[in-house]
């Protein structure tokens, strides 16, 4: 609550009638997109997102969020459905730490959503890596084409 105050200078309170948070803007309030950020930071915390990395709304400009399933990418049922977001994951949250690494991105699971946030260029690369996986590419397959990308990317800047 306390980043939405400061930072945003925005008031916030619960309804506990209609069972939702409302944000409304003060006289101190100088961005005028302010209450629009205030909702993206609560909709990232509310997805999973840690809350340094849903500060990052607040503060950078050119982050985003990008939500889909695993059935958008391909149609799986009970054990395929959970070897893909194995593959995903990984061994003790190997795969998903090495896409998040490579790409400069977040990365939440919950059930059979993914939610990525990041520049909108790294939300691709790592929307392509976990499409991969879904799909059934090797995680030895996709390391190899993260550690490309990361080293191309490292070039860049």
């Amino acid at each position: 609550m306390s980043p939405i105050v400061e930072f945003l200078k925005l008031q916030i309170r619960f309804n506990p009638k209609n069972r939702c948070v409302e944000l409304k803007t003060s006289e101190k309030t100088d961005d005028t997109g302010a209450v629009q950020k205030g909702q993206d930071y609560l909709e990232a915390f509310m997805m999973g997102f840690e809350i340094q990395d849903a500060i990052a709304l607040l503060r950078l400009e050119d982050i985003y969020i990008d939500s889909f399933q695993v059935t958008d990418v391909k149609t799986l049922h009970g054990d395929h459905l959970s070897r893909a977001i194995g593959r995903i994951v990984g061994q003790d949250g190997k795969t998903k730490f090495a896409i998040e690494n490579a790409t400069k991105t977040r990365i939440v699971i919950a059930d059979q959503k993914i939610h990525v946030m990041g520049s909108f260029s790294n939300i691709r690369l790592a929307r392509d890596a976990l499409c991969d996986l879904i799909i059934g590419a090797p995680p030895g397959k996709v390391y190899n084409h993260m550690r490309n990308v990361a080293k191309r990317l490292s070039e860049r800047y």
